[in-house]
């Protein structure tokens, strides 16, 4: 099925305050749409759906077929001939402001609240939306929607959280971040930001993100003797290593450290369905933060989606075809608000 027509747009906010007390003159925020925004009698709209990306992504990520071709198709849960869907880029990601643009280092410093700052101001100053029908996210994305519930709780009439938890990022889901973001600093030939091709360390961070995206059996599948796990890992490095920047992902990782949604859960009102994986080595299941968590959200609910031979680890979040069911069921059951 061919994917649906999107169209694309930057939006400038002027003098963007950030959280950090740094402000930038100029924030650019790019973003695609797909679909057109419908309006009640009342002038409100009543189609539109956020969904957000993983860390080092952007929308373009969103718009592959295992994942777009899913759900924004003829008759798929979130069909753009009737929904108006917005896929941002995140500050620091894909086509929006970021440091690799030109200020490097010097770029303030960027927390999970400032992009979610940037998103509302986006769908409501630029694009015009003052209600949504649901706030979906990715890894990074569904921790800034655990966020979007809380800070903004009578702007959605639905949550999907998908591969995150409703938590503080610590243990090792810290300590491989730190690993990432340690190794790019303390490298001499960062300097500071201003390198002018692009250090070793970014290397060790494509390396440790590899080692983290997926899960033992798929690996030992792809890797079952020394020469095929270096072969494979160098050309799955290799490949990552063209397309980052060490100072965009030093910022989109160390980004993360403001992220604890845990005081606010009982804030949420709209339904909100977790989706999480058992092989998931990001957000393992054994540590029970899930669990313990959603029973205060009003109108919580979280599912742990079994190990399969379809599972991909932390990447299953972007196998619509697995758990877009779970979707359609919590759309049917929430209620417009």
């Amino acid at each position: 099925m061919p994917l649906p027509p999107t169209a694309e747009g930057d939006w400038l906010l002027n003098n963007f305050q950030f959280a950090s007390g740094e402000s930038l003159a100029e924030l650019r925020l790019h973003y695609r749409t797909l679909g057109q925004p419908r309006r009640d009698r009342h002038g409100v709209v009543r189609n539109a759906a956020l969904i957000l990306h993983g860390t080092g992504g952007s929308g373009a990520h969103l718009m592959v077929p295992e994942f777009a071709g899913e759900l924004f198709g003829s008759g798929q849960p979130l069909d753009a001939s009737e929904y108006f869907i917005v896929l941002p880029d995140a500050i620091g990601h894909g086509g929006s402001s970021r440091p690799s643009d030109g200020l490097h280092a010097r770029f303030p410093r960027i927390g999970y609240r400032d992009m979610v700052v940037a998103q509302y101001r986006l769908l409501t100053e630029g694009l015009q939306v003052d209600h949504l029908r649901l706030v979906m996210g990715t890894s990074m994305g569904g921790m800034h929607t655990w966020l979007w519930g809380e800070q903004h709780p009578d702007f959605m009439d639905a949550l999907l959280p998908l591969a995150s938890l409703p938590a503080q990022i610590c243990a090792r889901n810290r300590v491989w971040r730190r690993i990432i973001t340690d190794a790019i600093r303390s490298d001499p030939e960062w300097r500071g930001g201003e390198y002018q091709q692009q250090p070793r360390s970014l290397r060790t961070a494509a390396q440790v993100m590899f080692l983290m995206g997926s899960n033992p059996v798929l690996r030992w599948q792809q890797m079952q003797t020394l020469s095929a796990s270096d072969a494979v890992l160098d050309a799955a490095v290799g490949e990552a290593i063209e397309q980052l920047d060490a100072n965009d992902t030093l910022y989109q990782f160390d980004a993360a450290r403001d992220y604890d949604p845990a005081p606010g859960l009982e804030r949420i009102r709209a339904p909100l369905l977790a989706l999480n994986w058992a092989d998931d080595l990001i957000n393992p299941p054994e540590i029970g933060i899930l669990e313990r968590e959603i029973r205060r959200v009003v109108h919580g609910r979280a599912v742990l989606v079994p190990f399969t031979t379809q599972s991909r680890g932390h990447e299953s979040q972007m196998l619509a075809a697995g758990w877009k069911q779970h979707l359609l069921q919590l759309l049917q059951g929430a209620p417009h608000r």
